[in-house]
């Protein structure tokens, strides 16, 4: 059944909806920055969770850790806890792609319902997220690679061990041990060194491909999901329940299904990303390694990660948005 919609395309509220807040409504000079910042520090509380998630999807079995805490352990046992921050620098250039995801997704959004292109809202959701997603993969895809890379630097001598009977090309620059913010940049600089020398800007896309047939439904479904959760759960609430606190909850359940559906996928796009190898390749010998066990390969870092990730995200989200409505929707929306 379509969500009831506006002249304009846009969803109307019903008396306890929760409140969408459109791209038109918006003052973007505060809404930008704002997403800038809080994208920024959302990244420096989860990325040893990203550390440890790459490391267990690149292991053989249980080579090298048992499971994520153990993981953890280990890591700050033999590295200090900066070895959970390796390729941090490096990785907060992402917050470039996560600018263009959100331009992306409101504009894609508004562009649909202004042009009456698309009236239901959950629908347009589903295709803003997986445009936004396609988008900001272009971005995002080069800094993965070479942030892998400096986040397996540590113990990379034991993964290609590890993967003695697979092809790998983990790269090992020979550079000092890091100490201070000058030598964690050099192995970011021997790395794409490395890499353009052996395969060009091509390098810098490898598992695009697989990114994107990840990522784009990911995207597209956790959105979907999301309008879906938030409506079921603002018709079972109370009126009374602030409704932020549902979109935090619809954040969460939306998370927990699109992980679970897409952990397969993000083992084999890590893989290809590291070791060089072909899609059909890498799955075969993902699945020739681990059999079911590939559905659970870095299931838990993720759950972890994109649960709480999804919930800060939307918590920041949804309040930079409230905070930079315009003065004339800041009485239509509820908190």
């Amino acid at each position: 059944m379509d969500v009831p919609t506006d002249g304009d395309g846009y969803r109307t509220n019903k008396r306890h909806a929760i409140p969408v807040v459109e791209y038109h409504m918006l003052e973007k000079k505060k809404y930008f920055p704002l997403s800038a910042l809080s994208g920024l520090a959302v990244r420096t509380v989860l990325y040893p969770l990203t550390v440890i998630k790459t490391r267990l999807q690149l292991q053989k079995h249980n080579s090298l850790y048992s499971g994520t805490f153990d993981a953890f352990r280990r890591i700050v046992c033999s590295e200090g806890l900066r070895g959970l921050y390796s390729g941090f620098l490096v990785h907060n250039l992402a917050v470039a792609s996560q600018m263009t995801f959100l331009t992306s997704y409101e504009i894609t959004r508004h562009l649909l319902a202004s042009q009456q292109i698309c009236r239901n809202s959950r629908y347009r959701s589903f295709i803003a997220g997986g445009v936004a997603s396609l988008v900001a993969q272009t971005v995002v895809v080069p800094v993965d690679i070479i942030s892998q890379h400096l986040q397996i630097l540590p113990v990379s001598n034991q993964l290609r061990s590890s993967h003695s009977s697979v092809k790998t090309v983990f790269v090992r620059p020979n550079v000092a041990p890091f100490d201070g913010v000058v030598d964690r940049i050099n192995p970011a600089k021997a790395i794409v060194s490395e890499i353009y020398k052996h395969e060009g800007i091509r390098g810098f896309y490898r598992g695009y491909f697989t990114s994107v047939i990840t990522y784009v439904p990911t995207s597209g479904i956790w959105w979907l999901s999301y309008d879906f959760y938030c409506d079921t759960l603002s018709e079972l609430a109370p009126a009374s329940l602030p409704r932020l606190s549902l979109q935090c909850m619809s954040a969460l359940l939306s998370a927990v299904s699109t992980t679970i559906l897409t952990t397969p996928m993000d083992a084999i796009r890590a893989r290809i990303q590291v070791e060089n190898e072909q899609f059909l390749v890498t799955a075969q010998t993902l699945w020739r390694e681990e059999r079911l066990r590939i559905f659970a390969k870095g299931l838990s870092p993720r759950l972890i990660s994109s649960t709480i990730s999804s919930f800060f995200v939307i918590l920041c989200y949804e309040t930079i948005k409230r905070w930079s409505l315009l003065d004339e929707y800041k009485s239509s929306v509820r908190w």
